[in-house]
């Protein structure tokens, strides 16, 4: 069975999750913790619960996601894992937040450890996560899924009720209507998502009342 702790992070209240199973092994997915006290939070639940962190994945590489990258590498000695069509954010990660918010932040940020394609997948614990491409949001947005427990992490491509912006330097409206309807939606209706911002939600719910989802047929919700 899979622990999944929350942690709301940075001036834009992105979801940092820290996801373990009974082998006490554990992924941390999307650290964007910013604030001295988020990142002691994270490593305080680490160390408490008596978990050993594999894997550092992001979802996507915009920098409310990534700005713990850092502390997590000096920490815990992981570099991140993000999908290699959003290479060209990760290595701008500090300009992502000058042209975005109009301010400059000096941030720690490590290199790349694993670009990630489709056809990987990540193994911890007694559990795996496949890797579902969502572009939209970001060229190399992707879902984690963990067929087995019936839960995905969406970063910004679905939200409760809502999707994630696609105004963003190469994002597109078109692919992340693709992206909701060819992939998103073929997910088990009882599949609950845990999205980069916001509570969390399940398929169905998405399915019957996000706008951007309701004319989407699924044999699970009819």
């Amino acid at each position: 069975m899979l622990n999944i702790k929350r942690f709301e992070c940075n001036m834009l209240s992105e979801n940092c999750y820290v996801v373990s199973d009974e082998t006490r092994q554990c992924v941390i997915i999307d650290c964007g913790a910013y604030y001295p006290e988020e990142g002691k939070a994270i490593t305080a639940y680490i160390k408490t619960a008596g978990l050993t962190p594999i894997h550092l994945l992001c979802t996507h590489g915009h920098f409310d996601h990534c700005m713990g990258n850092g502390y997590i590498f000096r920490e815990f000695g992981l570099k991140p894992e993000v999908h290699t069509d959003d290479e060209f954010l990760m290595v701008k990660i500090q300009q992502q937040v000058t042209d975005i918010l109009g301010v400059r932040i000096d941030l720690d940020v490590p290199p790349v450890g694993r670009y990630l394609t489709d056809l990987d997948t990540i193994n911890f614990g007694s559990h795996q996560l496949t890797i579902i491409h969502t572009p939209g949001h970001t060229p190399g947005g992707i879902f984690f899924y963990c067929k087995e427990e019936n839960t995905a992490f969406s970063g910004d491509t679905l939200f409760r009720m809502s999707i994630g912006r696609t105004d963003f330097e190469r994002g597109s409206y078109q692919q992340m209507m693709e992206s909701l309807h060819e992939v998103v939606a073929k997910l088990p209706a009882h599949t609950t998502v845990f999205p980069g911002h916001g509570p969390q939600t399940t398929i169905a719910d998405e399915l019957r009342y996000n706008p951007y989802l309701t004319q989407v047929s699924h044999p699970e919700t009819f």
